[in-house]
């Protein structure tokens, strides 16, 4: 992808912060730029890692070193801040009350089969199988990116724009919304090193609306990121799976 790939995915969803500045009552702008560098920095973290950390010497082809790097990058901010910050990235091991724990994980079951289903109709299927796309599938993607954008995209949005909707006891903003929609935007948006723009609206809609709903669901009535990062991993194992059936 060209390097400036992480703008034009903040720019699609520019629409999104402008709404949701007008309507909060007070925005800290000083989150919002953490932000931005934040999430700037760990895309090009992962980019750079890709182009140019090879790991192909030990028949490695996913982006193991990428992600590596990417969450050190992460923790490293996690641990910077306090025991309260952490808590409220998701980055400990309580729990909120069964009851809501119990509705996070019966909204990301429900959604889970429906995706299942979805994809046992659509995938391609007769693939065979590959140790390494297993590993890799069951833990870097789901640990990284829960991390990254349920854990402190999500933290520095809800100190940018104070959450204010209460379903549940659980309480929902702006920055939900906004990483909700950008997960299916980084993951269906690309501009090429030659400057072309590739936009599948399919794959934004359905990862918005299915896989990262859910999976921020079962973050926010969990009270954690383990749930979630699970969550994550089990849906691309899932995909893994579906493909060589």
């Amino acid at each position: 992808m060209s390097l400036l790939t992480p703008f034009v995915w903040i720019l699609l969803i520019l629409p999104l912060f402008i709404f949701a500045s007008i309507k909060s009552k007070k925005i800290n702008v000083k989150y919002l730029i953490f932000f931005f560098l934040y999430f700037l920095a760990d895309t090009y973290i992962q980019y750079l890692s890709k182009t140019y950390i090879s790991l192909e010497f030990i028949s490695l082809k996913f982006a193991w070193a990428g992600k590596i790097i990417s969450l050190i990058f992460s923790l490293i901010i996690i641990f910077s801040v306090g025991k309260e910050d952490r808590r409220a990235i998701g980055f400990t091991t309580q729990t909120n009350s069964k009851k809501q724990l119990k509705f996070g994980l019966l909204f990301f079951f429900g959604f889970l089969l429906f995706d299942f289903a979805f994809k046992m109709i659509l995938f391609p299927k007769g693939g065979t199988f590959d140790l390494e796309t297993f590993a890799f599938q069951s833990t870097m993607p789901g640990l990284t990116e829960e991390i990254a954008f349920r854990g402190i995209c999500l933290w520095f949005l809800d100190k940018a724009f104070e959450p204010n909707w209460n379903f549940k006891g659980i309480k929902f903003g702006w920055g939900f919304i906004i990483v909700t929609v950008l997960f299916g935007v980084v993951h269906g948006a690309v501009l090429t090193p030659d400057h072309q723009f590739k936009f599948d609206i399919v794959t934004i809609v359905y990862l918005t609306l299915i896989s990262s709903i859910s999976v921020g669901v079962l973050r926010k009535f969990s009270g954690n990121l383990i749930y979630s990062i699970l969550g994550h991993n089990c849906i691309n194992v899932m995909n893994a799976v579906i493909r060589i059936l």
